[in-house]
């Protein structure tokens, strides 16, 4: 005998085995529907450095903590700026271009509304098209973060000489064979 639930369903034998199946079926459409686009799988990573910023008294927010701060008092903190500054970008741009592909692709599953072909995935080309260019950007900005080290070296070039020069090391001892 079926026996009433909270919901005005049934509890009987024949529904328990298929408890699920609507669930399956409803999440087999959706990763059917995605079959067609490239969808990577992402791992995110999140740190926490709240109370470490709070202890060591900065005061730096998120944004800057990815870049050092911007003191240009030696050639070497330039360097460093920029180099930090390139690989940022690079990253960035990397994990942007990711997920406007991955933004394409779920935005691609959504129906379009007018029932068009192909208007869901011109709705979520355009979306992603943004979200592209954003990382085409970040790229932009890895190279001329680059590009500003190398003109750097260019326009300053003899001031750098000059320092190096008296930086130098003192050359190492020459053998004097003829002296035995």
């Amino acid at each position: 005998m079926a026996t009433p639930t909270r919901n005005g369903g049934t509890n009987d034998a024949a529904n328990k085995g298929n408890k699920f199946a609507n669930a399956g079926a409803a999440a087999g459409g959706f990763v059917g529907a995605l079959g067609g686009s490239f969808v990577p799988p992402v791992n995110v990573t999140v740190n926490n450095n709240r109370n470490g910023a709070a202890r060591s008294g900065g005061g730096r927010t998120h944004a800057e903590s990815l870049l050092p701060a911007p003191e240009f008092t030696s050639p070497a903190q330039v360097r460093n700026y920029c180099n930090t500054l390139r690989a940022a970008a690079v990253t960035l741009s990397i994990e942007v271009a990711m997920g406007a592909e991955i933004l394409k692709g779920v935005l691609a599953a959504v129906p379009d509304p007018e029932g068009r072909a192909f208007g869901s995935r011109v709705r979520a080309a355009k979306v992603a098209r943004k979200m592209q260019r954003s990382a085409d950007a970040l790229r932009d900005a890895a190279k001329n973060a680059a590009a500003c080290y190398a003109v750097f070296q260019q326009e300053y070039e003899e001031e750098i000489n000059r320092v190096r020069h008296r930086a130098r090391k003192p050359q190492q001892p020459v053998m004097n064979w003829a002296q035995q």
